[in-house]
């Protein structure tokens, strides 16, 4: 698939590694697209779980994608900040109108003052054991959960002070 355009929408599928959908967000505004990064953004976008139920997102999010890491980034604008949620993911592909990865269970949680916690290592200790990850994917996530932690703790990429909000506000515009 060709990169989406500025103001496309798109929608982003997330999988589990035994290829299984995993979640749907409906429609996500494409604000930056190169074959290396995507920046999109949504706000009340319906989401999809893959036992069928749906929810409505409840702020404006700006997601940030990249073909190199293993991980991408959700910065959700509050009143009191920006909290990102980070998944622990494949990097993305885009194919027949979405941005597609593989969700592998382990997130971090980042909050404004950019303290953190990482979540759902049992989920994660689960999965490995039932999908049969490789240890080389094991072992890749490792090394992508420290870049993402070197980028928390530097303000690098999306985590840049004013990354969401100048984002956000072309989102607006």
């Amino acid at each position: 698939m060709s990169i989406p355009n500025k103001r496309h929408t798109v929608q982003i599928q997330s999988y589990k590694h035994n290829g299984l959908i995993h979640r749907v967000w409906e429609s996500a505004e494409v604000l930056h697209g190169t074959q290396d990064e995507m920046i999109a953004a949504n706000d009340k976008t319906i989401v999809t779980e893959a036992d069928g139920r749906t929810w409505i997102t409840r702020e404006p999010a700006i997601c940030y994608f990249h073909s190199n890491y293993w991980f991408n980034i959700i910065g959700m604008i509050r009143d009191d900040g920006v909290y990102y949620y980070c998944n622990i993911s494949s990097p993305f592909v885009l194919d027949e109108g979405a941005i597609k990865y593989i969700d592998y269970d382990l997130d971090i949680k980042v909050f404004p003052n950019y303290s953190y916690i990482l979540l759902d290592e049992d989920e994660y200790e689960k999965h490995r054991i039932e999908m049969n990850y490789p240890e080389v994917i094991d072992q890749i996530l490792k090394q992508n959960i420290n870049i993402l932690l070197g980028w928390i703790r530097d303000k690098k990429g999306p985590f840049a002070p004013d990354f969401i909000n100048n984002w956000y506000k072309s989102y607006l515009e």
